[in-house]
């Protein structure tokens, strides 16, 4: 018997049913400010009860709940996720069901740091880590971050550091090869909140501050990728290799966890520990 030919959209438009109707059945009109009109059969809202909430027409919404191939636009997407109360992540995963690109991330504020990511930084030691937010300002940075890098009182966010920290860019082995890559992630997050003026403005101010960055900035490249390879040339122990990796903090929108783990078989591992055997002490950045 031959296979049935698999056909991607037929799956995404299934998994854009099953999912209006599971998110539609766990309110109740309550929920929504609406009055109970009696017993029903299955739980949760009707379908028309949806579409008025949402400003749709039912027979619209009920073929979009069934799967059926039709358009939609961003902005009755935007009203169904309001009717349904779906949070940011389900918003992204509707616009991504229904076949168009995810919303434009909204720039909201950064949530503090949390005691228990604080003790995160601190068990990681004696390897580097630190949190930043979205501009890639240090939130808070562990000790071993700070004596591997060279971080001070006047680092406060991670891309000015990468260009101005003299220190820094003097051990770094790697610091042109990777820069070109560091500015293609910043002005790739800028993309992501046009509406925040924050990133021009770290931007212009650098640009004004340092060449090189200017130079980098006005290629208008771009990157991705949440892991990268740092080589520093510590005038105490040597070389020091880590594999960095970026892990964004759901729990907490705008922050970003950063750790660095050494590169097995570099002996970085026993530098490290033998460079932070003083006892590495956890520091919240200013």
């Amino acid at each position: 018997m031959p296979e049935t030919p698999f056909d991607p959209d037929a799956r995404r438009r299934d998994g854009l049913r099953e999912f209006l109707r599971t998110r539609r059945a766990r309110l109740t009109p309550a929920d929504v400010g609406m009055p109970d009109a009696g017993r029903r059969r299955t739980p949760g809202l009707r379908r028309e009860e949806v579409a008025v909430l949402a400003g749709v027409g039912v027979s619209w919404y009920t073929w979009l709940e069934q799967g059926r191939d039709i358009r939609v636009s961003e902005d009755v997407l935007d009203a169904i996720a309001r009717a349904l109360r779906l949070d940011g992540g389900e918003r992204e995963h509707l616009y991504l069901l229904a076949g168009l690109n995810p919303p434009r991330a909204e720039a909201v504020p950064a949530v503090p740091v949390s005691p228990e990511l604080v003790r995160v930084l601190d068990s990681w030691s004696p390897r580097p880590a630190y949190i930043q937010d979205r501009h890639w300002g240090f939130q808070a940075v562990n000790d071993a971050a700070r004596v591997v890098f060279g971080y001070g009182d006047t680092d406060h966010n991670c891309l000015v550091s990468y260009f101005t920290n003299a220190r820094f860019r003097t051990a770094n082995t790697l610091w042109a090869h990777n820069a070109p890559g560091v500015v293609g992630r910043f002005r790739s997050d800028m993309a992501r909140y046009p509406d925040d003026p924050e990133f021009p403005r770290i931007a212009a101010d650098l640009a004004a501050a340092c060449p090189e960055f200017a130079e980098l900035w006005e290629r208008h490249d771009v990157a991705h990728g949440a892991e990268a390879t740092k080589a520093i040339l510590h005038p105490e122990v040597g070389e020091l290799v880590f594999d960095a990796t970026l892990l964004p903090l759901p729990d907490r929108p705008g922050l970003n966890l950063v750790l660095h783990n050494p590169r097995p078989e570099t002996g970085t591992m026993e530098r490290l520990e033998r460079l932070m055997s003083s006892g590495p002490r956890l520091v919240e950045a200013g």
